[in-house]
């Protein structure tokens, strides 16, 4: 089930949506496990049929509510749709936000190798949302683009331009590294490896890992070439500890 670990800063977002019109008070004050209950269901619904194709009556039969109390909370489909992307596009901005300071302290190596793991291993425990995010951006919807794509994509790429920025600050990147170009790069390049572990058919059609060449693989090939594509080589030592 989607578990938000900071509920007070996510019932500041309700609050927020409410005075913007995308919900009721009635579910401002549901129980926040109820709360859960029917994003949760949305995001599952999201996840199997697409987020375009979300159905109210089922959603309403997953959360097993009556389909009357999630008009009576949300008003139609299209403020249903509009406050689950919002409210958990503020929530991955906020985890981004949170991470971000240990990130950039680390060294790139394994600040790039920790970015990459830890989204996968939230993956795990908050699927429905991050399979809702990735479907979203891969349909290519328009409609979900400057609410939810756009955003949480100008944070990842913001963030790895940071982590690449104090990298070069400690000497761990060449001087004459385009930071910028590099970063949109390296951003694509763990986008791309990321998503083809949470997309089965994307998988198929990068063929990143398989029986003969595992994930784990192909990460450390990766760290290796962007070590010695950009790193400075009186760092490189330093670097290549931080990976092992």
């Amino acid at each position: 089930m989607l578990e938000f670990p900071e509920w007070t800063t996510i019932h500041t977002h309700i609050l927020a949506l409410e005075q913007a019109g995308l919900v009721t008070r009635t579910f401002r004050r549901l129980d926040p496990g109820r709360q859960q209950m029917i994003l949760q269901a949305v995001l599952d619904e999201a996840s199997e049929v697409g987020p375009t194709a979300v159905n109210v009556k089922h959603v309403a039969a997953r959360a097993g509510i009556a389909v009357g109390s999630l008009y009576n909370y949300f008003g139609n489909r299209e403020n249903l749709l509009a406050f689950t992307v919002e409210i958990c596009t503020r929530y991955v901005l906020d985890m981004f936000d949170a991470f971000q300071p240990y990130l950039v302290s680390l060294p790139l190596r394994e600040a790039l190798a920790a970015y990459l793991q830890g989204g996968l291993e939230w993956n795990q425990t908050q699927a429905g949302l991050v399979q809702f995010f990735v479907r979203a951006a891969y349909q290519g919807d328009e409609s979900f683009y400057p609410q939810c794509v756009e955003p949480i994509a100008g944070k990842m790429l913001a963030l790895v331009e940071q982590m690449l920025a104090q990298a070069a600050a400690r000497g761990e990147v060449r001087p004459d590294v385009d930071l910028q170009a590099a970063a949109r790069l390296i951003n694509a390049a763990l986008l791309a490896i990321g998503d083809s572990q949470l997309l089965p058919y994307l998988n198929r059609y990068l063929r990143v890992s398989d029986d003969k060449v595992s994930f784990e693989r192909v990460v450390e090939a990766l760290l290796d070439l962007i070590q010695a594509g950009i790193g400075d080589q009186g760092s490189a030592q330093p670097m290549q500890e931080a990976g092992a």
